[in-house]
């Protein structure tokens, strides 16, 4: 596998699994006959996202001691982000994510990752301190806090990194993770204490400050610390918001074929435009985009667009 930089520009911590994905939409998986194996995790998908756009990347997480995990560790390298902090896990199998498509907007999604998933079992020693501290960006999600001891390794590399500059949670919170939501609320509200930046939708604002309407939503983030708030709105477009300024990018429509990964595409741009010092219009913008190729495509992590096709787009004045 290909050797890279200690010190990557994105460093994502976080859930690792194989995607089986069907072949034919608008039928039920009882129905399906052929199947797509893909990488998948949010936070592998984000990390795959970042190096379509030629950044140094790594991956911080754990597989099983089995086919899929290889497969896993071998997809990340064949991607362009670095495996070497994926660890192979000796008790836990690489867990398995199932689907079914009903475009434009029903895909369920079926978790195997009973009893547990290896990237649970990611422990302070994958990190280390120079490539923690070094990394351009950090991303963190709330999945990663939902279990030990995920939980104590993400919050002490939040300290560790020290609030340092474009240290992200993505507030990805999804209930089957969590027994009880009031425990994911006290978790996020401890994660929030030590990052710059938090993105998510409506309802992961609300697990995560209890407030919806997204103006709201953004000031309670800011009120915790926060230097960038992000409030993904669905067909009304993304809210941004800094201590001072606000910025509202409408949405990129297209046909839907599967808009499981399009939050991903988005994560893997708002990286590249933040290390490019993009204005926060322009990054919103390029992010809209970005998630909305993807929707318009049947996978996640394969289907992460190119500078080029984004930019394309944008010049013939999409997402204006």
């Amino acid at each position: 596998m290909t050797a890279r930089a200690a010190a990557p520009d994105v460093l994502s911590l976080g859930r690792l699994g194989v995607d089986i994905y069907p072949l034919q939409t608008g039928v039920g998986l009882e129905e399906v006959s052929t199947f797509g194996k893909f990488l998948g995790g949010s936070a592998a998908n984000v990390a795959v996202a970042a190096a379509r756009y030629g950044h140094d990347v790594a991956l911080v997480s754990r597989v099983g001691d089995d086919p899929f995990g290889r497969y896993l560790r071998a997809e990340l390298d064949r991607l362009d982000v670095d495996p070497a902090l994926v660890a192979v896990d000796g008790t836990y199998k690489t867990p398995i994510t199932l689907c079914e498509i009903f475009p434009p907007d029903d895909f369920p999604l079926y978790f195997y990752r009973e009893p547990k998933a290896p990237d649970l079992e990611v422990t302070p020693d994958q990190l280390p301190s120079d490539v923690l501290t070094g990394a351009s960006i950090f991303w963190s999600t709330v999945t990663g806090l939902s279990q030990e001891p995920s939980r104590s390794t993400q919050l002490d590399a939040l300290r560790r990194r020290g609030r340092a500059r474009h240290t992200i949670l993505d507030l990805d919170y999804r209930p089957m993770f969590w027994p009880d939501p009031a425990e994911a609320s006290a978790q996020v509200s401890a994660a929030l204490e030590h990052v710059t930046i938090a993105v998510g939708n409506r309802e992961e604002c609300e697990v995560a400050v209890g407030e919806t309407e997204p103006m709201r939503a953004a000031d309670a983030l800011l009120e915790r610390g926060v230097e960038l708030a992000i409030v993904k709105q669905g067909p009304d477009g993304v809210l941004a918001k800094t201590r001072d300024e606000t910025v509202v990018a409408p949405p990129y429509l297209v046909d839907v074929v599967n808009g499981l990964g399009a939050g991903d595409a988005f994560g893997g741009a708002l990286c590249h435009g933040l290390l490019s010092g993009w204005s926060l219009e322009r990054i919103l913008r390029f992010a809209n985009v970005a998630g909305a190729i993807v929707a318009s495509r049947l996978e996640c992590s394969t289907a992460m667009p190119t500078a080029a096709e984004v930019e394309a787009i944008l010049d013939a004045g999409g997402a204006a």
